[in-house]
């Protein structure tokens, strides 16, 4: 029996919103109101003559609303991709978001050279999985102080050596004397879809892969 259910597309709040607009735009995904100043979580809206619906959700929620099935395709930050691993398929690098993940500190600390093999160190960041992997690998004692913001805060009140988070220009890092030790990844945001989505409702998700891709390419070369 066809799922008769619209379509459900989940969206990043944030900075990243403003980015996918255009790209929704150029493939033809038409929310019904503006998806940055309605106070609704869920907004209508077409594809083709189709209809759709746009959950408006908090980045982090993003894989796990598509994950579980509630919405049937999302865009994620490969942050989050990496750091939650959620089952679903990642057809499209929409190649926006772009930044990346991080090992910052105190200027004079990170001058002074990277923890040494075995010794022990307190990590500020909302990313506890990707730090423990990257701190195991280097052989330190990471102790993860998990926090939601304001990461560049934790070094100055003792709190932490080092914090791990996202840099996209670097000027907050500077503005509280903190400067980049490493870089662990690239980051940029990817349209991703639940598995079982996909396979029942292949029809109408690979014409809006399509048209995404399509809408990437031309604003890459553009």
């Amino acid at each position: 029996m066809a799922d008769t259910r619209p379509l459900t597309i989940a969206l990043s709040k944030g900075r990243i919103l403003e980015q996918t607009l255009p790209l929704l735009a150029a493939a033809g995904l038409t929310p019904a109101e503006d998806v940055q100043t309605t106070r609704k979580l869920m907004v209508g809206g077409s594809f083709a003559g189709q209809q759709v619906r746009f959950l408006i959700i908090r980045p982090a929620d993003v894989c796990t609303y598509v994950e579980q099935g509630a919405a049937d395709m999302g865009i994620a930050g490969r942050d989050s991709l990496l750091e939650y691993r959620p089952h679903v398929y990642e057809p499209l690098d929409l190649k926006i978001g772009r930044c990346r993940l991080c090992v910052c500190g105190p200027k004079a600390l990170v001058e002074a050279g990277a923890p040494e093999r075995g010794s022990r160190i307190r990590v500020a960041t909302k990313y506890d999985h990707l730090a423990s992997e990257y701190y195991l690998a280097q052989g330190v004692h990471a102790e993860i102080i998990h926090l939601y913001g304001s990461m560049e805060l934790a070094p100055l009140v003792g709190m932490a050596e080092r914090i791990v988070d996202l840099v996209e220009t670097g000027g907050t890092l500077k503005a509280n004397g903190l400067i980049e030790e490493t870089t662990l990844c690239d980051i940029s945001s990817r349209l991703i879809v639940n598995p079982a989505s996909f396979a029942t409702r292949k029809s109408q998700i690979q014409p809006i892969i399509e048209q995404l891709r399509q809408a990437v390419d031309q604003s890459d070369n553009g």
